[in-house]
Protein backbone atom coordinates (compact mmCIF):
# COMPACT_ATOMS: atom_id res chain seq x y z
CA UNK A 1 0.00 0.00 0.00
CA UNK A 2 1.51 3.29 -1.07
CA UNK A 3 2.16 6.27 1.19
CA UNK A 4 -0.19 8.60 -0.71
CA UNK A 5 -2.95 5.98 -0.90
CA UNK A 6 -2.88 5.61 2.90
CA UNK A 7 -2.98 9.40 3.33
CA UNK A 8 -5.99 9.58 0.99
CA UNK A 9 -7.80 6.84 2.97
CA UNK A 10 -7.10 8.70 6.24
CA UNK A 11 -8.34 11.95 4.69
CA UNK A 12 -11.63 10.37 3.65
CA UNK A 13 -12.10 8.47 6.93
CA UNK A 14 -11.56 11.60 9.01
CA UNK A 15 -14.12 13.83 7.32
CA UNK A 16 -12.22 15.17 4.31
CA UNK A 17 -10.81 18.03 6.33
CA UNK A 18 -7.19 19.11 6.15
CA UNK A 19 -7.58 20.81 9.53
CA UNK A 20 -8.96 17.78 11.38
CA UNK A 21 -6.47 16.98 14.17
CA UNK A 22 -6.87 13.23 13.69
CA UNK A 23 -6.06 13.43 9.99
CA UNK A 24 -3.11 15.78 10.52
CA UNK A 25 -1.67 13.51 13.21
CA UNK A 26 -2.04 10.39 11.06
CA UNK A 27 -0.54 12.15 8.03
CA UNK A 28 2.51 13.17 10.07
CA UNK A 29 2.78 9.64 11.52
CA UNK A 30 2.65 8.17 7.99
CA UNK A 31 5.32 10.63 6.82
CA UNK A 32 7.54 9.70 9.78
CA UNK A 33 6.97 5.98 9.18
CA UNK A 34 7.97 6.49 5.54
CA UNK A 35 10.96 8.72 6.44
CA UNK A 36 12.63 6.26 8.83
CA UNK A 37 12.43 3.53 6.17
CA UNK A 38 14.32 5.50 3.48
CA UNK A 39 17.44 3.58 2.47
CA UNK A 40 19.52 6.55 1.28
CA UNK A 41 21.28 7.88 4.43
CA UNK A 42 21.38 11.52 3.30
CA UNK A 43 17.76 11.60 2.24
CA UNK A 44 16.71 9.73 5.40
CA UNK A 45 18.60 12.28 7.54
CA UNK A 46 16.82 15.20 5.85
CA UNK A 47 13.39 13.51 5.92
CA UNK A 48 13.68 12.59 9.61
CA UNK A 49 14.77 16.15 10.53
CA UNK A 50 11.69 17.49 8.76
CA UNK A 51 9.61 14.88 10.59
CA UNK A 52 11.12 16.08 13.90
CA UNK A 53 9.82 19.58 13.17
CA UNK A 54 6.34 18.24 12.39
CA UNK A 55 6.44 16.06 15.52
CA UNK A 56 6.79 19.16 17.71
CA UNK A 57 3.69 20.58 16.01
CA UNK A 58 1.73 17.38 16.62
CA UNK A 59 2.70 17.16 20.27
CA UNK A 60 1.92 20.78 21.06
CA UNK A 61 -1.19 21.32 18.97
CA UNK A 62 -3.03 18.02 18.58
CA UNK A 63 -1.76 16.16 21.70
CA UNK A 64 -1.70 12.98 19.62
CA UNK A 65 1.55 11.04 19.67
CA UNK A 66 1.99 8.11 17.32
CA UNK A 67 5.73 7.36 16.95
CA UNK A 68 6.88 6.33 13.47
CA UNK A 69 7.90 2.88 14.75
CA UNK A 70 4.28 1.93 15.57
CA UNK A 71 2.81 -0.60 13.17
CA UNK A 72 -0.73 0.51 12.32
CA UNK A 73 -3.08 -1.64 10.29
CA UNK A 74 -5.35 -0.27 7.61
CA UNK A 75 -8.31 1.95 8.45
CA UNK A 76 -7.04 3.18 11.83
CA UNK A 77 -9.56 5.73 13.09
CA UNK A 78 -9.08 8.38 15.75
CA UNK A 79 -12.72 9.00 16.57
CA UNK A 80 -12.43 12.17 18.70
CA UNK A 81 -9.17 14.04 18.55
CA UNK A 82 -10.15 16.45 21.30
CA UNK A 83 -7.91 14.98 24.00
CA UNK A 84 -4.65 13.15 24.07
CA UNK A 85 -3.63 9.90 22.45
CA UNK A 86 -0.31 8.26 23.32
CA UNK A 87 0.99 5.07 21.74
CA UNK A 88 4.22 3.27 22.69
CA UNK A 89 6.66 2.85 19.75
CA UNK A 90 6.59 -0.96 19.92
CA UNK A 91 2.79 -1.30 19.70
CA UNK A 92 1.25 -3.30 16.86
CA UNK A 93 -2.35 -2.41 15.96
CA UNK A 94 -4.45 -4.45 13.51
CA UNK A 95 -6.86 -3.36 10.79
CA UNK A 96 -10.03 -1.30 11.30
CA UNK A 97 -9.30 -0.19 14.86
CA UNK A 98 -10.85 2.86 16.43
CA UNK A 99 -9.75 4.84 19.46
CA UNK A 100 -11.42 7.64 21.35
CA UNK A 101 -9.67 10.55 23.10
CA UNK A 102 -7.47 10.35 26.21
CA UNK A 103 -6.27 6.83 25.39
CA UNK A 104 -2.88 5.40 26.31
CA UNK A 105 -1.57 2.25 24.65
CA UNK A 106 1.65 0.97 26.20
CA UNK A 107 3.84 2.84 28.67
CA UNK A 108 7.05 4.79 28.55
CA UNK A 109 8.83 1.91 30.27
CA UNK A 110 11.18 -0.38 28.40
CA UNK A 111 10.01 -3.79 27.40
CA UNK A 112 7.35 -5.21 25.22
CA UNK A 113 4.16 -3.40 24.33
CA UNK A 114 0.57 -4.47 23.56
CA UNK A 115 -0.41 -6.24 20.36
CA UNK A 116 -3.93 -5.32 19.32
CA UNK A 117 -5.97 -7.39 16.85
CA UNK A 118 -8.35 -6.39 14.07
CA UNK A 119 -11.70 -4.61 14.52
CA UNK A 120 -10.93 -3.37 18.05
CA UNK A 121 -12.58 -0.33 19.65
CA UNK A 122 -10.93 1.46 22.59
CA UNK A 123 -13.20 3.80 24.55
CA UNK A 124 -12.47 7.21 26.05
CA UNK A 125 -9.97 7.47 28.96
CA UNK A 126 -8.86 3.85 28.57
CA UNK A 127 -5.40 2.39 28.97
CA UNK A 128 -3.94 -0.78 27.49
CA UNK A 129 -0.71 -1.52 29.35
CA UNK A 130 1.98 -4.16 29.34
CA UNK A 131 3.08 -6.96 27.01
CA UNK A 132 -0.46 -8.19 26.40
CA UNK A 133 -2.46 -9.36 23.42
CA UNK A 134 -5.91 -7.99 22.61
CA UNK A 135 -7.86 -10.34 20.32
CA UNK A 136 -9.95 -9.51 17.27
CA UNK A 137 -13.36 -7.80 17.54
CA UNK A 138 -12.81 -6.65 21.14
CA UNK A 139 -14.66 -3.67 22.61
CA UNK A 140 -12.86 -1.87 25.44
CA UNK A 141 -15.25 0.36 27.36
CA UNK A 142 -14.67 3.87 28.65
CA UNK A 143 -12.37 4.32 31.66
CA UNK A 144 -11.03 0.77 31.41
CA UNK A 145 -7.53 -0.25 32.46
CA UNK A 146 -6.52 -3.39 30.56
CA UNK A 147 -3.42 -5.22 31.83
CA UNK A 148 -4.17 -8.84 30.86
CA UNK A 149 -4.69 -10.71 27.60
CA UNK A 150 -8.19 -10.40 26.15
CA UNK A 151 -9.67 -13.14 23.93
CA UNK A 152 -11.37 -12.35 20.64
CA UNK A 153 -15.08 -11.42 20.57
CA UNK A 154 -15.02 -9.95 24.08
CA UNK A 155 -16.13 -6.81 25.83
CA UNK A 156 -13.86 -5.38 28.53
CA UNK A 157 -15.06 -2.83 31.10
CA UNK A 158 -13.94 -1.39 34.40
CA UNK A 159 -10.82 -0.66 36.32
CA UNK A 160 -9.45 -3.20 36.89
CA UNK A 161 -10.81 -4.66 33.70
CA UNK A 162 -13.47 -7.36 33.69
CA UNK A 163 -13.66 -9.47 30.57
CA UNK A 164 -16.97 -10.69 29.21
CA UNK A 165 -15.88 -13.26 26.60
CA UNK A 166 -17.61 -14.84 23.65
CA UNK A 167 -20.56 -12.52 23.43
CA UNK A 168 -23.12 -14.09 21.09
CA UNK A 169 -23.70 -10.97 18.96
CA UNK A 170 -20.02 -10.74 17.97
CA UNK A 171 -19.68 -14.48 17.41
CA UNK A 172 -22.81 -14.46 15.20
CA UNK A 173 -21.39 -11.60 13.08
CA UNK A 174 -18.13 -13.48 12.65
CA UNK A 175 -19.92 -16.67 11.54
CA UNK A 176 -22.12 -14.70 9.12
CA UNK A 177 -19.04 -13.08 7.58
CA UNK A 178 -17.36 -16.46 7.01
Amino acid sequence: MGFFHLIREDYIRHGRSLTEAAFVSLAIYRYGHWAVAIRNPGLRWFATKLYGFFRIFVLNVTKIWIPPQVRLGRDFHIIHAEGSLSIHPDVVIGDRCGVMHNVTIGTNMRGRAPIIGDDVFIGVNSTVLGPIRIGDRVRIGANTAVTTNVPSDSVVVGSPARIYPNLPIFAARRKAAE
